[in-house]
């Protein structure tokens, strides 16, 4: 280990061993690398300092822990994507001199810089900055943090013409800002970087995009150009594999092959059509959900469409919400298409007096709601502006409250389960900077929550300002097929709207009391899930839910009554059955069959109807050989009752 000067201010450097060694103050965490080892000093990308990540320039003043990351450690991920996004950006003005530069961050699964462009980067240009990231790589440039006086930066950069860096350290409260140098690119940056573009090894640019400048559709739309890095190519093409597999089970992709759904222009963006096949889908994943519901106590109900705006000033949403609301003026009133159902179902409750000897009283609904979206966040199912939650608001006690929330989380866990899906992650989302109520109350209804969770023994992350106005939630996100989160069931405890519509019940004192709302979905939105349910099985969906469970097949012309037969047997039965009769060989109607994902495959010919059997093929497992019809439909039967989620 290197000698430091003996003649200057001493500070203390612990490392993550406990050991403890003195450096000057002013040492860089580069310079701490090196005087642990040369190795590690070759290997160092950034210093963890009192737990912030700093780049190696990072100057430590003061005694500290400090923990140095090497290479290929997934704490220095973000770093590596954001120099890669710096690289991109050189390679972009070395290429095309003219373009004004946005932002560049990382993020989850990669990185993007958003860039003004007359016209859009083509496929052509994206391999041309590619080559050239390649370059400034083999290049090895330091690079370099600078602190510029924030007045200084703003005069550099209106210079240079750059517009949209100038406006984000307009906005910025600091006196000094940072800049990162590399060569002869500079851009406005808080970092931390990499110490060399060198030490960018496994990179790749993905598409374009257009983005409006801050998100705002009032301002210019840039060309966003994405890509992903990672710390080494295995990794990289482990992600790109992900990716091919991920765009092959597009939900919207799939929609279209399986016409399952569709979304029209001239009736609206972000609103879908459900298809035969499609609303099959969803039936039957509604009908599993009421049935379920009806086991557990809920009374099913169902709310208008539309309510006048007085009551939507009541529940706080029109103060807390409107801009994700949609207003009509009927008879010179003020009306709401319903951006949510639970007032609905407060009025329904309050439409006459309850006992404490009745509760919980608990509504369910499949209700259709209404909220605005940009249209450039749209997103097939995903992301809509008119979708169906499977909402229901349980009304308790305050003794009640425990129990109900715990019910509602093995409920949501069981849902879960029954689709296929084995893995998710929760969130405890806490009290938002806007929001409704007394401290007291947001801290019994988080504390509420929590000791659900507790008491269950599950594991979460708490997601701090991302409750809902009126109180906290657990958030459940499940994992699908590919290791994507996604939203799924919402559980919020909420003593505010019950004060803002005095929702009471009557006690075994004779008096009235508060009740207590729990705002919960088990599914989520209905389109949301549908379309997580395509790309979580591809479209070949368990027997179960699958829109069409068989489809006989006549062989020839000879055949087709008694295939008709058939289907009208398995009709009868309550299977989802289709009928192909038509004139073409069977191996055609097979293949089609096939690549419509229909779980079974009923095939008749002279043999079977000799004989008044089937022959059957499965989706994946191949030919099961000729049985009798009743031996099929218990065959069908057994998957469906016990709602297997297995291949067939």
């Amino acid at each position: 280990m290197e000698q430091i000067d003996s003649d200057c201010r001493k500070v203390k450097v612990t490392l993550p061993d406990g050991s403890a060694i003195e450096v000057c103050a002013g040492t860089t965490v580069g310079e701490v690398a090196a005087m642990i080892s040369r190795r590690l000093a070759s290997r160092a990308v950034l210093g963890i300092v009192d737990g912030g990540i700093h780049d190696l320039q990072h100057k430590i003043e003061s005694d500290c822990d400090l923990t140095i990351l090497e290479e290929g450690d997934e704490r220095s991920l973000d770093a590596l994507r954001h120099t890669a996004a710096h690289v991109m950006a050189q390679a972009v003005r070395r290429l095309f001199p003219g373009v004004h530069m946005a932002i560049g961050p990382s993020i989850a699964t990669g990185f993007y810089y958003d860039f003004d462009k007359e016209g859009s980067f083509t496929p052509e240009d994206l391999e041309a900055i590619e080559k050239e990231m390649r370059k400034i790589v083999a290049e090895n440039l330091p690079l370099v943090r600078e602190e510029v006086p924030r007045e200084e930066a703003i005069a550099k950069l209106a210079a240079a013409g750059e517009v949209f860096k100038a406006e984000l350290v307009e906005d910025l409260p600091d006196d000094y800002v940072s800049f990162y140098h590399q060569g002869e690119f500079s851009d406005l940056c808080r970092g931390p970087h990499l110490p060399r573009t060198g030490m960018l090894k496994a990179f790749k640019l993905l598409n374009v995009a257009g983005a409006y400048w801050r998100g705002d559709e009032k301002r210019p739309m840039l060309s966003r150009i994405y890509g992903t890095a990672f710390p080494t190519k295995a990794e990289l093409d482990e992600y790109l594999k992900m990716l091919e597999e991920a765009a092959r089970r597009d939900h919207r992709k799939l929609g279209r092959e399986l016409d399952l759904f569709s979304v029209h222009d001239e009736a609206g963006a972000g609103l879908i059509f459900y298809h035969e096949k499609g609303a099959a889908l969803r039936t039957a994943v509604e009908q599993f959900w009421r049935e379920e519901h009806a086991k557990r106590g809920y009374k099913y109900v169902i709310t208008p469409h539309i309510a006048e705006s007085t009551l939507w000033d009541i529940s706080g949403h029109n103060g807390y919400y409107r801009d994700n609301m949609y207003f009509l003026n009927i008879d010179e009133k003020e009306y709401v298409l319903k951006p949510m159902n639970c007032p609905g179902h407060i009025l329904v409750y309050q439409s006459r007096s309850h006992s404490y000897r009745e509760m919980p009283i608990r509504y369910c609904e499949l209700g259709t709601v209404y909220r605005y979206e940009r249209s450039g966040v749209l997103h097939g199912l995903l992301r809509v502006r008119g979708f169906t939650q499977d909402d229901a608001h349980l009304f308790c006690t305050p003794e009640q409250l425990h129990e109900e929330i715990t019910g509602v989380i093995d409920f949501a866990i069981f849902m879960l389960k029954s689709f296929g899906f084995e893995e998710y992650e929760i969130f405890l989302s806490t009290r938002p900077e806007k929001s409704v109520g007394s401290d007291e109350n947001w801290e019994r209804a988080t504390a509420a929550l929590k000791g659900a969770l507790e008491d269950h023994g599950l594991a979460y992350h708490v997601d701090p300002g991302e409750g809902v106005f009126y109180g906290p939630k657990i958030d459940i996100k499940l994992k699908d097929a590919l290791g994507r989160m996604w939203q799924g069931p919402t559980i919020q405890v909420d003593f505010n709207l019950p004060e803002r519509f005095d929702v009471n019940y009557i006690g075994s004192d004779g008096e009235k009391h508060r009740a207590v709302m729990i705002h919960r979905v088990v599914l989520g939105s209905m389109e949301r899930f549908i379309g997580c349910l395509i790309e979580q099985y591809a479209g070949a969906f368990p027997v179960w839910i699958a829109p069409v469970q068989a489809q006989v097949l006549s062989i020839g012309e000879r055949h087709v009554d008694y295939a008709r037969k058939v289907a009208a047997d398995l009709l009868a039965r309550g299977f989802r059955v289709e009928l192909d009769v038509r004139d073409e060989k069977i191996g055609y109607k097979i293949r089609e069959a096939q690549l419509e994902q229909v779980p079974y495959m009923v095939i008749v010919g002279d043999k079977e109807q000799e004989q008044g059997a089937v022959s059957v093929r499965a989706r994946r497992g191949g030919d099961m050989g000729s049985m009798p019809l009743e031996q099929f439909a218990g065959i069908v039967q057994g998957l469906i009752d016990s709602r297997s989620c297995e291949e067939v």
